[in-house]
C-alpha cells in the first residue's frame, strides 16, 4: 500500500482519482490547488503526487519543483489536457516518473501509477541495500579485497564503482573486454565484496572444454551415465552453492550447450548427465568474453535470449593502451610481487620506465605482468634496465598520425584523395579500439552519430563486427 496524494482544481476528477486508488489498496487523499499540495506534503510525506498541470494559483510544473525539494524521492505522475512538447521535456527535467493527458482511460493511468511506484520501491530496496552493504564493503576493502586491480584512471575508477555496486545485488554479471584485460580479476572482486565472500568461487574456462565435457562439468553426473563414470559428481553449479560460479569465455559456447545453460538460469535447477531429477542451485552467475556477442546474436551463433540473460549488468574492462597513466602502478606492482618471490627488492630505472609507457600492449596487462616478471628474472642489478625489456618494446616506434603525401606533377583528384585519407583513417580509429564505434568516435573527435555517417558513406560499416571479432581472438582471463 502507498501513500498517495492527488491534486486536481477539479472536484469531480479528485473524487474519481481518490474513489479508483483507494479501491486498490492505497492510502489516498487530495488537495485542490498546489498550495494546499505543499502544506500537505509538510504535514504528511507522500509515496506519489498525481497532479494536474494547469491550475489558477501554482501549475504543476511549479509544485513538481517545490515537492521534490521538500521530499527528494517522491514519485510524482503529471496530467494535462492541454499537453505541449515543452511542457513535457520541463516535467521531465524536473524529474517527473511519468506524464498522461486528459482525458484518459482509467486503467491506464492506474497502470502508469503501479509501474512508478514498482520504480520506486525498487529504488527503496537498492538504497536499503547499499547502505547494509556499506560497512561490509570498507571492512573488505580495508582487508585488501581489491588489492590485484590497479589503475588511478577515470576509466579503471568506474570499474571499481561498478564492482562495488553490483557486488550488493544478485543479478547476473556479464564482463567483457580484450583479452589479457584482467576479467577474472573483475569477478573474483565481485565476489569477495559480496555477501557470499567466504562461500566457492568456482572458475571454469568455457572454452577449453569439449560439449560433452563441459555439460558434465557444469552440470555434473551420476554414476554409469557414460563410460568412465564410476561414481556420482556434482557439477560446478552446485559444488559453488551459495557462492559464485564464474564462466569464462561464454562466447566459445556451442548452440546445445547455450540452450541448456539458459533453461539452467531461468529455473535455477541443473540435471546432472544421466540423471532423472532436478537439483535447486543458489549461486552467483559471472560470465566474461572477448568476443562481440551482440554481433554474434546478429551473426546467429549466440542465442539472444542467453544474451539478455546473461548481461543483466555489463561492465566492460578498458584495454591498457587506453590506460596510459596506470603503466607506471602496474609496473611498480609487478616489479614488488615478483621480486617479493625472489627475496629481492627492485627499482625501475627511467630508461626502462619510459620504453614501458610509450608501448601499446595488444596483450593488455596480462603481457605487461609476463614482461615484468621476465625482467625480474633476468636482471642483475637493483632496477629494471632497458636490456632486460623484449625486442618488441625497446624497439617499438608510435604510428604517426599522419603522413607527408608528394603532390605528383599530374595533379591529382583532391576530392577522392581526401575520401580515401579519410576512409584510412577511420578504419584505423576501429582497428585500434578494437571496432567499437564509441571509443573510436572519440579518438576521431567525432560524435558517434557523425562517426556513423561517415561509416555508411565509406561502405565499411558492416566490416566492424568481424574487426571486433578479429581484435578479441586469443586466450581467456
Amino acid at each position: 500500500m502507498a501513500n498517495i496524494l492527488v491534486v486536481d482544481d477539479e472536484q469531480g476528477m479528485r473524487q474519481l482519482l481518490t474513489l479508483v486508488f483507494g479501491r486498490a489498496g492505497h492510502d489516498v487523499r487530495a488537495a485542490e490547488n498546489g498550495r494546499r499540495a505543499l502544506e500537505s506534503l509538510r504535514e504528511r510525506a507522500a509515496d506519489l503526487v498525481v497532479s494536474d498541470v494547469r491550475m489558477p494559483d501554482m501549475d504543476g510544473i511549479a509544485l513538481l519543483r517545490e515537492a521534490r525539494s521538500i521530499y527528494p524521492g517522491v514519485a510524482v505522475v503529471m496530467m494535462t489536457a492541454f499537453a505541449t512538447v515543452e511542457t513535457a521535456r520541463e516535467a521531465f527535467k524536473l524529474g517527473a516518473d511519468d506524464f498522461i493527458q486528459k482525458p484518459f482511460d482509467v486503467d491506464e493511468l492506474k497502470l502508469i501509477v503501479e509501474k512508478a511506484l514498482e520504480r520506486l520501491a525498487l529504488k527503496k530496496e537498492n538504497e536499503t541495500l547499499k547502505t547494509e552493504n556499506e560497512a561490509l564493503i570498507k571492512n573488505q576493502r580495508e582487508r585488501g579485497r581489491l588489492d590485484q586491480i590497479i589503475g588511478r584512471s577515470e576509466s579503471m575508477q568506474a570499474v571499481y564503482q561498478m564492482i562495488e555496486t553490483v557486488a550488493a545485488v544478485h543479478s547476473t554479471v556479464l564482463i567483457t573486454g580484450e583479452s589479457g584485460t584482467g576479467k577474472e580479476l573483475v569477478a573474483r572482486a565481485i565476489h569477495n565484496l559480496s555477501p557470499r565472500a567466504g562461500k566457492p568461487f568456482v572458475s571454469i574456462n568455457c572454452g577449453a572444454f569439449t560439449e560433452t565435457l563441459l555439460e558434465s562439468e557444469l552440470f555434473g553426473y551420476v554414476k554409469g551415465s557414460f563410460t568412465g563414470a564410476n561414481a556420482n559428481r556434482k557439477g560446478l553449479f552446485e559444488a559453488a552453492h551459495h557462492g559464485s560460479i564464474f564462466l569464462d569465455e561464454i562466447g566459445e559456447m556451442s548452440p546445445a550447450m547455450q540452450v541448456k545453460l539458459l533453461r539452467v538460469l531461468q529455473e535455477r535447477k541443473v540435471r546432472p548427465v544421466g540423471a532423472h531429477e532436478e537439483t535447486e542451485f543458489d549461486t552467483r552467475v559471472i560470465c566474461a568474453t572477448n568476443r562481440d556477442l551482440k554481433s554474434m546474436v546478429a551473426a546467429g551463433t549466440f542465442r539472444e535470449d542467453l544474451f539478455y540473460r546473461v548481461s543483466v549488468i555489463p561492465i566492460e574492462l578498458p584495454p591498457l593502451r587506453e590506460r596510459g597513466e596506470d603503466v607506471p602502478d602496474l609496473v611498480e606492482h609487478f616489479v614488488r610481487k615478483f621480486g617479493a618471490e625472489t627475496g629481492r627488492s627492485l627499482g625501475v630505472s627511467p630508461a626502462a620506465m619510459e620504453l614501458l609507457e610509450r608501448y601499446n600492449f595488444p596483450g593488455n596487462v596480462r603481457e605487461l605482468e609476463h614482461t615484468i616478471e621476465r625482467a625480474v628474472a633476468l636482471e642483475r642489478t637493483d632496477a629494471v634496465q632497458p636490456e632486460r625489456l623484449p625486442e618488441q618494446i625497446t624497439q617499438y616506434n608510435p604510428a604517426r598520425v599522419a603522413e607527408a603525401f608528394d603532390l605528383p606533377d599530374e595533379g591529382l583528384n583532391l576530392s577522392a584523395h581526401l575520401d580515401q585519407l579519410e576512409k584510412t583513417y577511420l578504419l584505423e580509429a576501429l582497428r585500434r579500439t578494437g571496432g567499437n564505434q564509441t571509443r573510436a568516435a572519440e579518438l576521431l573527435k567525432l560524435s558517434v552519430r557523425s562517426l556513423r555517417h561517415l561509416l555508411d558513406k565509406h561502405g565499411i560499416r558492416s566490416i566492424t563486427a568481424q574487426l571486433r571479432s578479429d581484435s578479441g581472438r586469443g586466450g581467456g582471463d
